[in-house]
């Protein structure tokens, strides 16, 4: 990696700077990373050097002085490999936890470039068919604002996420507290970090989440039969009094009344306990697995130190709370799986249960960890959840210095968007063209006229998608952003459907009628459209006049939006409609090749290119062909 002066440095902006950072993060993490594996290289060898020679020193103290000093003698030589075993089990953890270090740089880089090959793979949730504005504002599939965002370890800490993004009726007092919580994570890179590294390190590497709702899902399954305690309570009293009948037969010549309450035992232990133990084992295996990750977690966030983190800390209260912390609960959890260990050798535990319930006590121990889990782990969970989702925009916000600005959510009756250098988060920085943008009671509607691929579209996805952002309780792409609570309806990607047997038309007039229903209704917030082409799907004359239609009706309604369009005839309607503006996006032609600027300027547009687009594509088109 070539140096960088300190005078090129301060020339770059924010981003080009925490890029190069990263850059040289990567760097070193390499060079640590060869140097542990090395390290842990020289250990495996030692590992065996030191084995085969306790051995082979052990087999000649036994052939020279017998088994006594064999014993001895291979005690002593094994002390150095065990303590060989012990330091290797460190570098390899260490190896594991820069993998995993340089894992998560590359990953930024990744988001912070665009690069989508280098992305984890997108998260598949259930999106309602007639979903307002996922799909059209790519908020989700596989180059979508969700895939950008989500560094969630779990699964439902990725359905969080994509649940904000895709909230209709965002409620402004949990948006604003969420969005305090965001802004605490976004100065706190460390606890992100950690956070996620220490829910990665638990996990299989073939798990990509952690599913909580498998867990959850045990938890509220019933062991079902009857009641444990009545079964435990008479097997020890049996237990009990075996030991004292046995002890009176052996010590003061008791009649042998021991085999009868033996017998009575094991004839109990089989019938009613062995269907409530048989899947104790493979439960608390299951319960270890999926609590490896939660202790970890929930361990990380009970130690924090929660400094300048007001909002994050009221949020983790029930991990901080002595008798509530989840570490109460899990060390049960522990001790039931330490008991349950031990019988794992079948000689071990067929005397334990011998002597006393031992399989029944612990099946009764986990029934009770499983009732109290069922009752906290929910909330737990759901704080763990948020904190990944939370993580999610504040890295966003974090991997974009200079780009980003906290939204102002104005709670007002009269609807208002207004934004400088807006600009489009899926967008590169390099290619990104932002617009000013401000939309209100006065101005509510931009009619946006303008040349094939000049930027009609992506400007109506960049309002709907920051919006979006703002209401998830992220950060926006832009200078300033300040918006009402708006309810948002978009039709940009409009598609046929064969399964239904919908036309692409009807389709599309079957979405702009949801659109105008819910401008129409009055006794929800005020709507914010975004429409690119009306009628695109049927001819000239019947689309102008089912456009002028429609846009009149627009104009009537209590709502603010844009609408992009190639027919110049509709920019007349502005002239009857003081809430319609027209604005617009122009080309050239500099050299042969089409030229755009991507910015959004006042009025109609002045020119058209569809004409210029086919003939430097080798259409034959001429002057005379029009």
């Amino acid at each position: 990696m070539v140096a960088l002066t300190p005078e090129y440095f301060a020339l770059m902006s924010k981003k080009e700077q925490r890029l190069h950072l990263f850059e040289q993060q990567l760097a070193r993490l390499e060079r640590q990373l060869v140097a542990w594996r090395q390290r842990s290289d020289q250990l495996a060898r030692w590992r065996l050097i030191l084995f085969v020679g306790a051995l082979l020193l052990g087999g000649a103290a036994f052939l020279q002085w017998g088994p006594v000093v064999w014993l001895v003698s291979t005690a002593v030589l094994l002390i150095p490999f065990i303590i060989s075993v012990i330091v290797h089990r460190k570098v390899e953890t260490a190896v594991a936890q820069f993998t995993l270090w340089q894992q998560r740089k590359q990953t930024h880089l990744a988001r912070m470039t665009l690069a989508w090959d280098t992305l984890p793979l997108a998260k598949t949730f259930p999106v309602p068919p007639d979903h307002p504005f996922a799909v059209d504002l790519d908020l989700v599939g596989e180059f979508s604002l969700h895939r950008l965002l989500d560094t969630a370890v779990s699964q439902e800490g990725s359905q969080r996420l994509h649940t904000w993004l895709l909230d209709t009726q965002p409620e402004p007092d949990i948006v604003l507290a969420r969005q305090a919580v965001v802004q605490e994570l976004f100065g706190q890179p460390i606890f992100r970090e950690r956070l996620w590294l220490r829910a990665r390190q638990a996990i299989d590497d073939g798990q990509t989440q952690w599913a909580g709702q498998q867990l959850l899902g045990w938890l509220q399954v019933e062991s079902g039969g009857r009641p444990l305690r009545p079964l435990l309570i008479g097997l020890s009293v049996l237990a009990v009094v075996n030991w004292v009948l046995l002890a009176g037969y052996q010590f003061w010549q008791w009649p042998p009344f021991w085999l009868g309450t033996a017998l009575l035992y094991g004839v109990l232990f089989i019938t009613l306990g062995f269907q409530r133990t048989a899947t104790l084992f493979s439960d608390v295996m299951f319960l270890t697995d999926r609590l490896r990750v939660l202790d970890g977690v929930f361990a990380f966030l009970e130690g924090w130190r929660y400094r300048r983190m007001p909002h994050t800390e009221q949020l983790c209260r029930p991990f901080l709370l002595v008798g509530e912390r989840p570490s109460t609960h899990i060390q049960k959890v522990q001790r039931v799986v330490a008991g349950v260990g031990l019988r794992q050798n079948w000689l071990l535990g067929f005397l334990l249960n011998a002597l006393l319930p031992w399989d029944i006590y612990f099946a009764y121990r986990l029934d009770q960890c499983r009732a109290e889990l069922a009752t906290q782990l929910p909330r737990w969970l759901d704080i763990w959840f948020e904190l990944e989702a939370a993580s999610s925009l504040a890295t966003f916000a974090s991997l974009n210095p200079g780009e980003m600005v906290w939204p102002g959510l104005a709670d007002q009756a009269a609807p208002m968007l207004q934004a400088a250098q807006l600009g489009h988060p899926l967008i590169a920085s390099s290619q990104r063209v932002c617009n000013d943008v401000q939309l209100n009671a006065e101005q509510a509607i931009y009619l946006i006229t303008g040349s094939n691929m000049a930027g009609k579209s992506s400007f109506l996805r960049t309002i709907g998608v920051n919006l979006a952002l703002a209401y998830a309780g992220g950060p926006v792409v832009a200078s300033s952003f300040t918006a009402s609570w708006l309810r948002l309806f978009a039709t940009i990607r409009v598609a046929d459907s064969l399964n239904d047997g919908f036309s692409f038309f009807y389709a599309e007039v079957r979405r702009l009628s949801q659109l105008l229903a819910a401008l129409k209704n009055d006794g929800e917030r005020p709507l914010l459209f975004l429409i690119d082409e009306i009628f695109r799907g049927t001819n000239n004359r019947e689309r102008l006049i089912g456009s002028r239609a429609y846009i009149q009706a627009l104009a009537q309604g209590n709502g603010l939006g844009a609408i992009a369009t190639h027919d110049l005839e509709l920019v007349q309607l502005a002239d009857g409609s003081p809430r319609l503006v027209n604005r617009h996006f122009r080309d050239e032609v500099v050299n042969g090749r089409m030229v755009f600027d991507y910015q959004l300027h006042p009025g109609p547009c002045p020119t058209t290119n569809a004409l210029k687009i086919m003939q430097l594509a080798g259409l034959p088109i001429t002057p005379t062909t029009t």
